[in-house]
């Protein structure tokens, strides 16, 4: 799951993205000022990419900029802003801005502009469940931000069931994935790495926070 800044001093474009990125899996950081921006990067929280407003009421938007691209280099930024002007435009991007994009937009604009951002930083392959974080390109995860000690069967296993949260997969089709269709083992070995995955991931099979067992089905993915 991508984390997002948004830096926005009106409520009602504020909250309009807010709710449109998080609807769209992200989870948004909604700052209404400079100052809670910078407050907010500074507190040394990850984060993916900043969407930022330049016209905010305590602080120009490009000294926000200046400041982020000190702290971070290289962390993608996305100006946000009604001086859609070509003088503008260049002012930003000459300041450290990766990409500009003017008022009044389009959200699936701004989702596209964000995505591509995301994907050229290689970012996009992060997905946070709760405490859980999976970065899937270099196949990690973190609980709680700590780093989990998963085998490659185990690893396999869990990113087979987050590929659907909420569907069930039965013993058969988990075997096969993750093991293939020529392993000459039983279900059962579907159970015994359940049993690995949950104690690593501190996960209680009476009260599940990320694996359920269904009954007489399988198992699924709990999150999103």
């Amino acid at each position: 799951m991508a984390r997002i800044l948004l830096v926005e001093d009106d409520p009602q474009v504020g909250e309009l993205v807010r709710r449109y990125l998080e609807k769209e899996g992200m989870e948004v950081f909604w700052a209404r000022s400079g100052g809670g921006a910078l407050g907010r990067a500074f507190e040394g929280e990850r984060l993916d990419l900043v969407v930022l407003d330049r016209g905010l009421p305590d602080m120009e938007g490009l000294e926000v900029l200046k400041e982020l691209r000190e702290l971070d280099p290289l962390l993608p930024v996305l100006l946000l802003t009604g001086r859609a002007d070509e003088d503008s435009r260049v002012e930003g991007l000459l300041e450290g801005a990766d990409d500009y994009l003017g008022k009044p937009f389009s959200l699936k604009e701004l989702l596209a502009r964000i995505k591509a951002l995301l994907r050229r930083a290689g970012k996009e392959g992060r997905r946070r469940f709760g405490p859980l974080e999976l970065d899937l390109e270099a196949r990690q995860a973190f609980l709680e931000g700590e780093p989990l000690k998963l085998s490659p069967t185990e690893m396999n296993l869990l990113l087979t069931l987050v590929q659907a949260p909420g569907r069930v997969y039965t013993r058969e089709e988990l075997l096969e994935r993750v093991w293939g269709p020529d392993f000459p083992g039983s279900e059962r070995v579907v159970d015994a790495y359940i049993r690995l995955l949950r104690k690593k991931l501190k996960d209680d099979a009476q009260a599940p926070r990320f694996i359920e067992t269904v009954v007489g089905m399988g198992y699924r993915f709990l999150g999103e």
